[in-house]
């Protein structure tokens, strides 16, 4: 079977309206939508709740680091989100009380951020949430365009769906045969923009179609 099919695809940090409606006619399943300050990509500079809410898809994540619930509840329910990704260090007891604040129809992503060694505590996790992302872990939080040592991954078993992020490209797509259990989504960003938050959209549908 060919390593990248049935593969979905998340393009992260967008913050042009235009760009997005391209990306929905691409038929990207998942939209990433960052709502941390201190990114490059933070997409309040650039669009409103509103303005987000009225975007007609079902994929639309927030990525959050380390908010507060009441502002995660918020901000989920102003822009009609469907998925919040923590990407911060948000512990269980934080991810069951969230539960509780969030519409039941959310579904919640909790980012491990991997570097060169790694302590994975799914079992905490597990009945909290509905995916994983694999990320490489940095100070920024993502968006470093660096990819991890996937065999770190490999040395466990996975109990839920996962995201995979951290420097993924068109190069670097071969080497998912190494995993011995496949991401169910890929997670784009830093190495398809010109710049943080314009994406680059030929670059996009190139890596679309090697999915097929």
């Amino acid at each position: 079977m060919n390593q990248t099919e049935n593969l979905k695809l998340k393009v992260c940090g967008l913050t042009q309206l235009v760009q997005i409606q391209k990306l929905i006619f691409l038929k990207v399943d998942f939209l990433g939508f960052i709502f941390y300050e201190k990114s490059p990509r933070f997409v309040l500079n650039h669009l409103s709740l509103k303005e987000i809410s009225e975007i007609n898809h079902q994929g639309k994540v927030g990525v959050f680091v380390n908010e507060t619930i009441e502002k995660i509840a918020e901000i989920s329910e102003k822009a009609n989100l469907n998925f919040i990704q923590l990407h911060g260090d948000e512990d269980e007891e934080f991810i069951l009380r969230l539960r509780q604040k969030l519409s039941e129809n959310i579904k919640i992503i909790k980012v491990f951020r991997v570097g060169e060694t790694f302590n994975f505590q799914f079992s905490i996790f597990n009945s909290l949430v509905d995916y994983f992302l694999f990320d490489t872990d940095s100070k920024a939080f993502g968006g470093t365009g660096k990819t991890f040592n996937w065999q770190i991954i490999n040395k466990i078993e996975i109990p839920k769906p996962y995201f995979l992020s951290g420097g993924i490209s068109s190069e670097n797509l071969k080497n998912l045969k190494i995993l011995n259990q496949k991401p169910l989504i890929l997670d784009i960003n830093s190495k398809f923009e010109t710049e943080p938050g314009i994406k680059d959209l030929e670059k996009i549908k190139t890596f679309k179609s090697l999915l097929k």
